[in-house]
């Protein structure tokens, strides 16, 4: 069990990432999480109505059973192989970086109450931000032509120039987010 529950090197879970994106190329599919949103509304709404979700969703049953396993993996690994006494741990300034924002401290949770609490989820910023996070990342991904797994793993390791472009454009989002979006939300 300490093998699993450990920590891995980073060139392990790369290595292993890597030969999935063989495995992948040598039987002509492509990796990413948002285009089971896709399947999933294919399965679900007439095609006929939105040409976006006219294709043989059975095509992609493949890449269901990735976001399934994903969310079965997460969560026996979240509840059977932690330890209880484990806490997530946050670097100090890190800390000192969301008092300053008037975010309160994880407390060993993966994220503060101020983003990702059910109650805040109600409150007119939690609900606007939810609503446009929601929103900008619905119409982005398709028009991006994937999500960031899509493009950072199985395009950048296919040598796609446009997946290349798109995560130069999420990691610039990210820093314009951390640096001057979140202070403006949350900051005094």
């Amino acid at each position: 069990m300490e093998v699993i529950q450990g920590t891995w090197h980073w060139a392990i879970s790369g290595f292993l990432i890597g030969l999935i994106m063989l495995v992948l190329t040598y039987f002509g599919k492509t990796f990413g999480m948002s285009s089971n949103l896709r399947t999933i509304c294919s399965m679900s709404f007439p095609k006929k109505k939105i040409e976006y979700f006219n294709f043989d969703w059975k095509e992609q049953k493949w890449n269901l059973s990735i976001a399934l396993g994903a969310i079965v993996g997460g969560f026996i690994a979240s509840y059977f192989l932690m330890d209880a006494n484990t806490t997530l741990q946050l670097h100090p300034k890190t800390l000192e970086n969301l008092h300053q924002l008037h975010i309160d401290v994880p407390n060993g949770k993966i994220g503060p109450d101020a983003i990702f609490s059910f109650e805040n989820a109600f409150t007119f910023k939690g609900f606007s931000i939810l609503l446009l996070g929601g929103f900008l990342i619905g119409f982005g991904t398709p028009y991006a032509g994937g999500c960031t797994s899509g493009h950072a793993i199985s395009g950048l390791s296919n040598l796609q120039i446009p997946s290349l472009i798109a995560v130069i454009g999420f990691f610039l989002g990210g820093l314009i987010s951390a640096h001057f979006l979140i202070p403006l939300i949350f900051g005094s």
